[in-house]
């Protein structure tokens, strides 16, 4: 529908340049062939000519994909377009003017149409000048229109990415976390300045590894451990006893590679989602193992899926988009099972 109504506006405002051509056809007629019938049946009948031949040609080159190829294609392409379609323009006009002249409906100047091929090669050549001038305007057109769509495009596929790196950046940097850490800090630091000072360096080496890691470089599960130990200390500072890890750690699997930040952020979820909301918290499990050639890891908490404290599940949409690029694709799941929540990725070596 929209293709159909941009095609009605097109025929109306090419109507414009024809029209302008015409009038200067007719006053050239007036004035220099003294008004004579024939020269003004020739005007309009060019114009019209043009009219039909440039909506062919742009009907033509949009249907085969002209404006699609390289500059010297196209500009082949469009070329031969003209100087066939000034011809037809032509033969149309002649088939119409000679019957006419010879039937004494109109008069031509001089008495006579002047059909010799050196008269013949201007007329085309003079139709074809005009043709092409329009093509190359209406093709300059459709080029800039383009151009705008595809900066109009990049720009929306910059700001598509920005909103995607903040929500990578939002997944790895869980606000409440860091609030949590530091209100927890600053209680320590007057009741346990050595305890405070190893929550800072677990805090400074959660935050560095989230901001320095490249989502292109995966890491192994043995350093991403090393993260979630650090994670686990400044939230047990937060929990105290109603956070329990019990660890469950294949050796073979600590060689194996993931998405930097994925444990961390399965172990971040399981403890919004279950310990902070179970009464007296509860323990949360970490498993992993090398089943063939795919790592699966697994993260238990108590609760329910759907109970939680919100949140849109950035961290964990992340996840899924980044295990998501993997070739092969990895797999993402959480099921409930007997009044606890489990996270389970696997992940192809």
């Amino acid at each position: 529908m929209a293709h159909r109504r941009q095609g009605r506006w097109f025929w109306w405002i090419n109507l414009v340049p024809w029209s302008l051509y015409l009038a200067f056809s007719a006053l050239f007629g007036m004035s220099f062939a003294q008004g004579r019938s024939g020269a003004l049946l020739l005007g309009v009948l060019v114009a019209c000519g043009l009219y039909l031949g440039s909506g062919g040609l742009r009907a033509l080159a949009l249907r085969r994909g002209w404006l699609q190829l390289d500059g010297t294609r196209q500009a082949l392409r469009l070329l031969a377009a003209v100087l066939l379609g000034a011809l037809l323009v032509q033969v149309l006009v002649a088939l119409v003017l000679v019957p006419a002249v010879r039937l004494g409906w109109v008069a031509m100047p001089n008495g006579r149409i002047d059909y010799r091929p050196g008269a013949v090669l201007v007329y085309w050549i003079n139709t074809a000048v005009m043709l092409g001038l329009w093509t190359a305007g209406w093709a300059s057109g459709r080029a800039l229109e383009r151009a705008r769509h595809s900066e109009i495009a990049r720009l929306r596929a910059e700001a598509e990415r920005n909103a995607l790196e903040r929500d990578a950046l939002r997944a790895r940097l869980n606000p409440h976390f860091v609030f949590n850490a530091l209100n927890n800090l600053r209680a320590l630091i007057n009741e346990d300045a050595e305890r405070a000072r190893e929550m800072v360096t677990r805090l400074s080496n959660t935050l560095r590894h989230a901001l320095e890691r490249d989502d292109r470089e995966w890491v192994r599960l043995a350093d991403e451990l090393q993260v979630v130990d650090d994670y686990l200390a400044v939230e047990g500072v937060h929990y105290e006893q109603r956070l329990r890890v019990r660890r469950d750690l294949a050796a073979e699997a600590m060689d194996a590679r993931l998405p930097p930040m994925a444990l961390q952020l399965l172990v971040e979820n399981a403890i919004r989602h279950g310990i902070a909301v179970t009464p007296g918290g509860g323990e949360l499990v970490l498993r992993a193992r090398l089943a063939g050639n795919r790592l699966r890891v697994e993260v238990e908490n108590p609760g329910r899926l759907g109970a939680g404290s919100g949140g849109h599940g950035v961290g964990l949409a992340y996840l899924r988009a980044h295990i998501a690029r993997a070739e092969p694709p990895g797999r993402f799941e959480l099921r409930e099972d007997a009044g606890r929540v489990v996270a389970c990725l696997e992940i192809a070596q």
